[in-house]
């Protein structure tokens, strides 16, 4: 009987013996998962592209933008105002935002934006880039930014008043907003894939109101169209920040 006592118990012994060594080689191969690289893993990669007249692009989109999208891992993003520097970058990118009003001529860049939209990614015009800036690319206005601006108010105070409240890029924005910025006379093409208003622009005694929040209609990519954006007045705000991180999160589509 003893004896059999004793071989149970060394029996029971080597079990969890054996069970341990494959425990440890199973944790040995995994990597713990810690919440900063959780974090860094899901940084959305974002590429912010600035440059040209009338904005002090490295102030408020390298600077201030940045800043408010990196708060926190959401993304991690470069700006640049070198736009031979976004086609070896696209990619890998999961957004893009184009600020810029300066020359895009590179017939293979802008071959490589479509494509970069045709593929699914997302897309932000941001404020300079929803200008009609390219007359020799009109498929960009056309296709990408669903049409455009050629004027704007003078740098002034207007409301903002979302009239979407349910979409995931008005998420934790007021209602109604007020600041001042340039008022874009965004205008959508009738020919062009057609847009959904998700915040607009008006001025107290001016019935004309203005698109400044929108979505393109794009058959594959998620593009917002955010007209906002001129100085501090835009980007220090915080309705703004948070319309410009949800886009990013939303046109990712993380």
């Amino acid at each position: 009987m003893k004896s059999n006592v004793a071989f149970i118990r060394q029996l029971l012994g080597k079990i969890m013996l054996t069970t341990l060594v494959i425990l440890a080689l199973f944790l040995g191969g995994c990597t713990v998962q810690t919440p900063a690289n959780a974090q860094k893993k899901s940084a959305i990669r974002t590429l912010i592209v600035g440059g040209g007249s009338s904005h002090n692009f490295d102030k408020w989109y390298k600077e201030v933008d940045v800043a408010t999208l990196e708060k926190d891992g959401l993304a991690a993003v470069r700006y640049t105002s070198d736009v031979s520097e976004i086609l070896p970058q696209l990619a890998n990118l999961d957004v893009l935002i184009l600020t810029n009003n300066q020359p895009m001529e590179d017939p293979e860049l802008r071959k490589a934006i479509i494509a970069f939209a045709a593929e699914g990614k997302g897309l932000i015009l941001a404020h300079a880039a929803l200008w009609y800036n390219w007359k020799d690319w009109p498929e960009y206005n056309l296709y990408l930014a669903g049409g455009g601006s050629r004027g704007h108010d003078k740098y002034g105070a207007f409301d903002v008043t979302v009239t979407d409240t349910k979409h995931p890029v008005t998420r934790d924005v007021p209602e109604k907003f007020n600041l001042s910025d340039e008022r874009y006379y965004y205008k959508a093409d009738a020919n062009g894939p057609g847009i959904k208003i998700l915040a607009s622009s008006s001025v107290q005694g001016n019935e004309v109101v203005y698109p400044s929040v929108f979505v393109i209609n794009h058959p594959k990519a998620r593009i917002v169209g955010l007209a906002l954006g001129h100085d501090s007045a835009s980007h220090d705000l915080s309705a703004y920040q948070a319309l410009l991180r949800n886009a990013v999160k939303w046109v990712s589509r993380k």
